[in-house]
């Protein structure tokens, strides 16, 4: 609960601080902005995606490092801490890893959404299983899979014109996203 209560105060100094900067923006800046907050794979220079690769390598290695102690969490905390886990030591590297992760795609790629939402949420679905070890890989998997064939539907084939991948991702993602929910909730009933 306290780390959601952060989290949501972290968005709020953030979006404080984007407006700011937004009201002191020119044009030119502004539409740059725009762009980046639609989301958008291309237009990265070799640097960028060396730098890139560099942070999600590191965010995914301290991911695959911990997957004994998410399996070992799945049946609560105590037990974990029988099996010789340190809890706050592995909830930090879980909480470093997924942000080094997601702030390194957000920087350079923009925000798109549902992706880090939806993905886990279908592998699991696909697998039926709780295993962090198949459910990294999976996600891993499916994730730049539907990521490619949403950047491939976002260029429209055929056309001058590209659509926001920001865009084709929510048409696909909040769907599904809808579905899990509506579909856990009959299973609570």
């Amino acid at each position: 609960m306290a780390i959601l209560i952060v989290g949501l105060m972290f968005a709020s100094l953030t979006s404080a601080i984007i407006g700011s900067l937004t009201y002191f923006s020119t044009s030119e800046q502004l539409q740059k902005f725009t762009f980046w907050s639609m989301g958008n794979l291309g237009n990265l220079s070799w640097l960028s995606i060396v730098i890139l690769s560099v942070c999600v390598a590191i965010g995914l290695l301290l991911s695959l490092v911990s997957i004994k102690s998410l399996n070992a969490l799945l049946l609560g905390e105590n037990y974990a801490r029988s099996l010789g886990m340190n809890y706050k030591r592995t909830r930090l590297i879980i909480i470093f890893a997924t942000s080094i992760v997601a702030g390194s795609i957000t920087a350079y790629a923009g925000r798109i959404a549902f992706i880090g939402l939806a993905i886990p949420h279908i592998a699991k679905l696909v697998f039926q299983t709780s295993n962090h070890t198949i459910l990294f890989w999976s996600t891993v998997l499916f994730g730049s899979i539907i990521m490619l064939i949403c950047d491939s539907i976002s260029q429209l084939p055929g056309s001058d014109l590209a659509l926001p991948i920001n865009a084709v991702t929510s048409i696909f993602g909040a769907p599904i996203v809808i579905w899990l929910l509506i579909r856990k909730r009959k299973m609570m009933n």
